[in-house]
């Protein structure tokens, strides 16, 4: 029996984790980095080990040191999480060498499907349809697109989709090294890119007594920069023969490598409804508490009786319901996903109840899963999610509005996330209709992060931030006076509101807006008849939050900041994130030509690359940025001096 475990990993995966071993009375044990010395999961475990060092390749991906911090803290078995060294077979052995338990699956169905190519020709043997790999030595192309993957690991890292030629090669080095930075290993491989097709999942578990089981599918077709962003389950839109198929694969596919513990088969539906296996994911999914929740179990307490011999019950438990995930990130997706570093205010959804799947009931609910608290920072050298958001109900319509409301909901106080999108994307109607597919994005992103036509809603919230603000600060400029004066004005972004305080409280220059009542933290305003409230929060004295009754508002008092690129002179490259330059174009130099698009210099932070191209056509007349150095926000990258008129 286990008694105390240590996690591998950090952030939301381990405080599932411990959550799970409160529960059923299991120590728990962290492990961090220099850069997590304060983080969530330290916190909320009973003991802690630390980990010299910021960057994964330091840190948690150093097995060595994770062995010995659990010999340490006087573990007696480690849990991987999901990625890092999670998928390691040379890990999973050092754990089980050194006479701990290993929370997993044996390291030889690991390596069987730790390498992609490998696991491709176990599967092909299995009878499981697959995408045959491609040569990229003899790509022509009649071979394009392509989709360049990392054979270990997973989660979009080491994943580039080419569909040019001569971007083969640049995409083959930019995968590897990203795959090199987030798995330790750089080997990739390429097979034929399948536009417009569905990733459907089956979730399984194996005992060591012979028993599989398949629990359902999961659709993860919602996807940016090959990362899930919703996933839900069962999967919408599935004949039932297609179901049939994909469980009994994923069955064969765990029988084919002896196969204990849980684990993801992964699928590519094509539009003509063809199914093609992906990958094997030897491990947890961030995406699994859909399938407790329409379940009923707990997928770590399984993960946990398994490891210790359990035998599992040889009848599948029955779904019941629909769940629906929106994983919440701290980036920017009108600026090419960027990440958004900084610390978290405030991070609250309404309507949470329960931890792990209790079992599933009829009555809808709402569950979180966090990886960061209030005071928390988001920093630059993990990934970027937040929070993963879940909602359960009777049907997918109900579970998909539930979600989508509790979103709207939420008080996310901080950087800049993806919460928008998600609403947004759950509100959408093709989603809606179950019509997903892997280039949602790519067909709706413009439109999902534009901004509302109509922005009464966006200068009512920078009224009650100015009207909060009056309050909190005790009316800087003055108090009432029994004259005509001037309004107060305040200014958020494009957004002047002007105010004048009476002697019968404030009233707004807009004649269509009446204000009912004013506090430091929430404001209601009446508008055309309507009453709403709006709940403030300042932090600083510059950055405001406002959560109104149709949107939430991420202000900032103008004109504390101005964002360094409206004073860069123009062709400046400007860092778009804080982050370490891994890479320049090669054979780039100054004074040397560029185009218009071009990738010049590549940055990592948060364990994703991201290019920063010329932004025009022109010469290289000044190169700032160094492989290894590190930059903050608008630092000076490089320069480039367009091409004259005459010159074009």
């Amino acid at each position: 029996m286990i008694s105390n475990l240590l996690v591998a990993n950090r952030g939301e995966i381990a405080c599932r984790v411990f959550r799970t071993c409160r529960e059923r009375g299991i120590g728990t044990v962290a492990v961090f980095s220099d850069a997590d010395a304060d983080a969530l999961h330290v916190r909320e475990a009973d003991t802690a080990v630390r980990l010299p060092g910021s960057a994964p390749v330091e840190t948690y991906l150093r097995g060595e040191l994770i062995v010995k911090a659990a010999l340490a803290a006087g573990a007696d078995a480690v849990h991987p999480g999901y990625g890092f060294l999670s998928e390691n077979a040379e890990f999973a052995r050092a754990v089980l060498d050194a006479g701990l338990v290993w929370v997993g699956p044996p390291p030889e169905a690991i390596e069987a499907m730790a390498s992609k190519t490998r696991a491709k020709e176990l599967m092909a043997a299995a009878g499981v349809p697959l995408l045959a790999p491609v040569d990229p030595a003899s790509v022509t192309e009649a071979d394009l697109p392509l989709l360049i993957k990392a054979a270990a690991g997973g989660g979009g890292r080491g994943m580039r989709v080419v569909r040019q030629l001569p971007d083969l090669a640049d995409e083959l080095a930019a995968a590897s090294a990203e795959a090199l930075s987030a798995f330790g290993d750089g080997e990739v491989f390429a097979e034929p890119y399948v536009e417009a097709g569905r990733h459907v999942e089956v979730q399984i578990l194996a005992d060591a007594h012979g028993t599989v089981w398949a629990l359902g599918t999961r659709d993860c077709s919602l996807q940016r920069r090959h990362q899930k962003v919703i996933e839900e389950s069962p999967a919408p839109g599935l004949p039932a023969e297609l179901r049939a198929a994909l469980t009994d694969a994923a069955v064969a596919a765990a029988r084919a490598v002896e196969y204990r513990g849980a684990g993801t088969v992964e699928f590519l539906i094509s539009p003509a409804g063809r199914a093609y296996f992906l990958e094997m994911n030897t491990r947890l999914q961030v995406e699994h508490p859909v399938t407790e929740e329409v379940f009923g179990v707990d997928l770590v307490a399984l993960q946990l009786a398994l490891s210790e011999g359990a035998k599992l019950p040889e009848s599948t438990p029955q779904p019941r319901g629909h769940a629906v995930e929106a994983r919440l990130y701290a980036e920017d997706p009108s600026r090419g996903w960027a990440p958004q570093p900084g610390r978290i205010h405030e991070l609250t959804v309404p309507g949470v109840g329960g931890g792990a799947a209790d079992g599933p009931g009829d009555r809808p609910r709402i569950r979180v899963d966090a990886g960061y608290g209030p005071g928390d920072r988001v920093g630059v050298h993990y990934d970027s999610m937040l929070a993963k958001v879940v909602a359960w109900a009777p049907t997918r319509a109900e579970a998909v509005r539930l979600l989508g409301g509790a979103l709207r909901r939420a008080r996310v106080h901080g950087p800049v996330t993806n919460r928008e999108l998600l609403v947004r994307s759950l509100r959408h109607p093709d989603f809606a209709a179950g019509r997903v597919d892997t280039g949602f994005y790519e067909r709706h992103l413009d439109a999902l992060t534009a901004p509302d036509a109509d922005d009464r809603a966006a200068r009512h919230a920078a009224l009650a931030a100015a009207l909060a603000d009056a309050v909190r600060h005790g009316h800087r400029a003055g108090g009432w006076r029994n004259l005509p004066s001037q309004p107060q004005t305040k200014t958020y972004g494009e957004h002047e509101v002007r105010y004048h305080r009476t002697r019968d409280g404030f009233r707004a220059e807009d004649d269509a807006v009446r204000v009912v009542a004013v506090s430091p933290d929430r404001v209601t305003l009446e508008v055309d008849g309507v009453r709403g409230h709006f709940d403030v929060g300042e932090y600083g004295v510059d950055h405001v939050h406002v959560d109104g009754p149709t949107a939430s508002y991420r202000l900032l008092a103008h004109p504390r900041f101005t964002d360094p690129r409206t004073a860069a002179a123009p062709g400046s490259l400007l860092a778009p994130m804080p982050g370490t330059v891994v890479r320049i174009a090669e054979g780039i130099g100054e004074g040397g030509a560029v185009t218009a698009g071009q990738p010049l210099i590549w940055l990592e932070a948060m364990k994703m690359e991201h290019r920063v191209v010329s932004p025009v056509s022109g010469t290289l007349t000044a190169l700032h940025a160094a492989p290894g150095s590190q930059v903050e926000v608008g630092a000076l990258l490089a320069v480039v001096t367009e091409l004259s008129q005459g010159d074009r």
